[in-house]
């Protein structure tokens, strides 16, 4: 047991008196430092300071509360063990060591895939999800440090939309590359060379070693791994990541003029699904693709030759849920015909499968359906999809309401079921009652009212751990709460507090006078997002801040 933790124990403290503002504030600390070493190639610092973070209390205290507050708190490993209770959580921190640590074997479970095959899921006990969630606080610094510009998949503050504005910006164009040559690692997670990863993931080899050799348990039978990363451990997608992180840089170092001449290569990656283009059919052919072989192959990984092709831009490709093809020379991104397929499954599933429950409850099922996959394309060309989506769900719930009421013609039925509200007359809603004897009305929500916003790529090199970028995130935060209703709410009461004047200079802030917002305590100290600890301020403001702090007398 560490000082910082014996100390702890010794003192009584229990997990509801844990300040988790310290907690943050000490490892984000470290992992800044983490940072600050790896940028200057200090790898003996790098190694002193995970150790430092894996020994610490405030660690372990972090890798149990996230393993014990995620969706998978509940589902127990081979042990049938969870930490529901205080003690039993305060007791998990004080029994994360790594002295006499010793790996259970994990829990296989299958999960269905849209071909119709399945995917191995490993679920491991709830000792060893704290010990990776523990790991993962000292190598993610690194591995955001070290990753390629252009991979976006299972990193912090990276999405989906980001990789589709980069495919956008590396194709718009009328002189872009016309050939994308689309590769899929065929079973990425599960055929990776573990003795790759040994030699080469920057963490605790003997602990990282135990966590891959650990096997699985399937109808009561164990199994040995001989390869791979569990999906389902809490560090296995950072492992797959770092795996693939010098895909990009082995490109540009192979063909240096690529990006300048006309060859055009671009890449861009999501986990491990990843597209590169050219300017020729014959060179990613003939080249590149031979490259990424090679790249793989060192890794224990192939391409899978199913969903690896070559398509010209023209004919387009489905890449994330999205659609991107040329018609005359305008690239326009749109949701892809599976994904879409795929939506109205699900929606016809949730309404097949509540045919008897009431109008509000039915409600609830298919609003946060509607608005996820809304918000999910709402920066593509999805407007005329929006309206397809409406109108097939509106053909679904029309069936739904007739077959409640056989005997009833359809001028009754839409009467019940449908309302008239401003120009609309077709508005699926109910009325129930609230508990306090009040009613309210609940509505349908309709794709096409959401509106279309274009996404801004976050930059290439920005990194949350190192302290550099956070002005550059928090202004992120406030364009991205600008999108929400929540976030609306929350920069208006910060407006009103501050009299609608900016807080450097006293002038007003208003729609056309450029904006941003900051903490007054940082993140990466003990501040949170709450509305108490951000201010408004002129954007112009804050850039002379800065140049008046760091100006050279």
């Amino acid at each position: 047991m560490d000082a910082e933790t014996w100390a702890c124990a010794s003192s009584g403290v229990t997990w509801d008196g844990i300040s988790w503002a310290d907690v943050q504030r000490q490892v984000r600390r470290l992992q800044a430092r983490i940072v600050k070493a790896t940028q200057a190639g200090r790898h003996n610092k790098v190694k002193a300071l995970q150790w430092l973070l894996t020994h610490s209390f405030s660690g372990k205290a972090l890798a149990v509360k996230r393993v014990t507050e995620n969706k998978g708190k509940n589902t127990p490993g081979v042990d049938k063990v969870t930490w529901k209770t205080p003690v039993a959580k305060i007791n998990a921190i004080a029994s994360m060591k790594r002295r006499g640590y010793s790996t259970l074997p994990l829990r296989r479970v299958l999960i269905p895939k849209k071909n119709g095959k399945t995917r191995p899921l490993g679920i491991p006990v709830m000792k060893c999800r704290a010990m990776q969630a523990l790991h993962l606080l000292a190598l993610e610094p690194v591995a955001e440090t070290t990753a390629d510009l252009n991979s976006y998949g299972f990193r912090p503050e990276r999405s989906t939309a980001d990789a589709g504005e980069k495919c956008f910006i590396s194709l718009a164009r009328k002189v872009s590359a016309k050939w994308v040559l689309e590769a899929d690692i065929q079973g990425c997670f599960d055929n990776i060379s573990h003795d790759w990863m040994i030699a080469n993931i920057p963490t605790d080899k003997a602990i990282l070693k135990k966590w891959l050799k650990a096997g699985f348990v399937y109808q009561n039978e164990l199994f040995p791994t001989e390869a791979g990363t569990p999906q389902g451990g809490i560090i296995s997608p950072v492992l797959a990541n770092m795996t693939l992180d010098g895909l990009e840089a082995m490109l540009a170092k192979k063909f240096p003029k690529a990006m300048r001449t006309g060859l055009k290569m671009h890449m861009v990656r999501y986990a491990d699904d990843f597209i590169v283009t050219g300017n020729s059919k014959e060179w990613l052919e003939n080249e590149v693709k031979p490259a990424v072989v090679e790249f793989l192959a060192e890794r224990g990984l192939v391409l899978s030759p199913e969903k690896t092709k070559i398509t010209h831009i023209r004919d387009g490709f489905d890449f994330l849920g999205w659609n991107i093809r040329k018609y005359d020379n305008k690239l326009l991104m749109k949701p892809s015909k599976a994904n879409i397929k795929a939506h109205l499954d699900k929606i016809r599933e949730i309404i097949n499968g509540n045919k008897t429950t009431k109008q509000a409850n039915l409600i609830r099922l298919l609003n946060p359906v509607l608005r996820g996959w809304a918000n999910y394309h709402s920066h593509v060309v999805a407007k005329k999809t929006f309206a397809r989506v409406d109108n097939e769900v509106w053909s679904m719930l029309w069936r739904w309401a007739a077959r409640r009421h056989p005997h009833k013609g359809g001028r009754w039925v839409k009467k019940k079921y449908f309302k008239t509200r401003g120009s609309r007359n077709w508005v699926f809603a109910a009325t129930e009652n609230k508990e306090d004897g009040t009613k309210r009305e609940i509505t349908l929500l309709m794709e096409s009212d959401m509106p279309i916003r274009r996404h801004v790529k976050i930059k290439a090199a920005a990194n949350p751990h190192d302290p550099q970028w956070e002005p550059y995130f928090e202004s992120r935060w406030g364009k991205k709460m600008l999108h929400s209703s929540r976030g609306r709410l929350k920069l208006y009461r910060i407006w009103r507090r501050q009299g609608g004047l900016c807080s450097t200079c006293q002038m007003p802030i208003t729609k056309d006078t450029p904006w941003d917002v900051r903490h007054f305590v940082k993140s990466a100290g003990r501040g949170s997002d709450a509305s108490g600890n951000l201010k408004m301020y002129h954007l112009h403001c804050r850039r002379t801040r800065y140049y008046a702090k760091n100006a050279v007398v």
